[in-house]
Formats: C-alpha cells, structure tokens, sequence
C-alpha cells in the first residue's frame, strides 16, 4: 500500500526564511475564468461584450479593465482572460457563448487551466526579477498592465495591480508546484509570509 503523501510544512500558512516580512505570497483562488476571442475592431463584437459583461475589454496591448468582480486581461490582439472573484458575472455560459458567436466571437471556459498567487511586499518587485525576465520596474510594468512572460521555465501571466506592490502570477495547473517551490526558495532570503488562500481580486 503507497502511503498519501502528506503537505511539506512549507506550503502551509506561516512565516519562512529570513526574520524580516520582506514578501507575502498567497493563492489567489479563480472561481470562474473565460477565454474571450474577437475581433474588436467590429463594433458589433466590442458593443456585444461590453453589453453582456458590463465592463469593456482592454484594447491597447498589456492593458486590463475591471468592474467590481471581474477583471479583463489583454493576451493578444483577439484575446483576453476574463477572471472573476465570484461566480456572479460570469454565468450562463453557454447563453453568452452564443451571444458573442452571434457577433463574431467566442467564449472558451478555462477555469481549471491556471493556478495565480497574490505576491506583495516591499521585495514583491524584485522577487518576481529573480525568476522572470520582464522588466519589473513600474516604468516599464506600471499598475493596471498584464503581461506574458517566464517564471522559470514555466510560461506566466503576471498581473500588476493598481497597488504598486501587488502582482499576480498565474500559471499552468500542471507546473504549479515547481512555480511555487521556485517562489518560496527565491522569497525566503526576504522573509515571506504564506497566507491562507483568498478569492482572485
């Protein structure tokens, strides 16, 4: 009989490394995550998904929109990442599924596909520049930016929040362990808080 592998202690809420908090990182939980593809340019496309989600979707590269639960996320010129904190705006998927397909566009459920952390803290800046080759610095990544890039060698999109100090890093499901312990390793010369999970924001 194989035993079950238990959780290390490390992945468990607490505080590792260094004696200072110089990092907090925690799960951002996705309740609901959409893939939106479209042409935006087509007025009956852009109208069409702003009526059905109440919030437009980012135009200019690397840029993201919001409401207060959902947050549209710009990956490429006829695609975006809807991420919500509660399941309140995005239900009745198949209904805006064929909404957006009636104007050209169209809707794929990617929930289960990324695993994000909130990572925050005075060293939050620097500890994404020890494992990413994106320029961290707010002149070239300001607040309220998305981009894609490399954690490691796991592909990421890294969200950089309205609060300076505050990024997201989502990656693949099946990398997400790797990515966590590369975070961990990288944080705790730092100090870093782990806290318990909390609803994407």
């Amino acid at each position: 009989m194989v035993e079950r592998e238990t959780m290390p202690s490390w992945l468990r809420p607490g505080h590792y490394g260094a004696a200072a908090s110089g990092v907090t990182l925690a799960e951002a939980t996705i309740i609901v995550a959409w893939n939106v593809q479209g042409d935006v340019e087509r007025a009956r496309f852009a109208a069409e998904f702003a009526r059905v989600f109440g919030v437009a979707l980012p135009v200019a590269p690397n840029t993201t929109t919001r409401s207060e639960s959902l947050a549209a996320l710009w990956l490429g010129p006829r695609s975006w990442l809807l991420v919500a904190r509660d399941a309140s705006p995005l239900t009745d998927f198949v209904a805006k599924r064929n909404a957006l397909n009636a104007a050209g566009g169209a809707l794929f459920d990617v929930s289960a596909s990324r695993i994000a952390w909130t990572i925050s803290g005075s060293h939050a800046a620097t500890l994404l520049a020890t494992g990413c080759p994106l320029d961290s610095h707010r002149r070239a990544f300001p607040p309220g930016t998305c981009a894609q890039s490399l954690y490691g060698h796991v592909g990421a999109l890294i969200v950089r929040h309205e609060h300076a100090s505050v990024f997201t890093l989502m990656v693949p499901r099946s990398y997400a362990r790797d990515a966590w312990r590369s975070l961990l390793e990288a944080a705790a010369q730092y100090g870093v808080e782990v806290l318990a999970p909390a609803p994407y924001s």
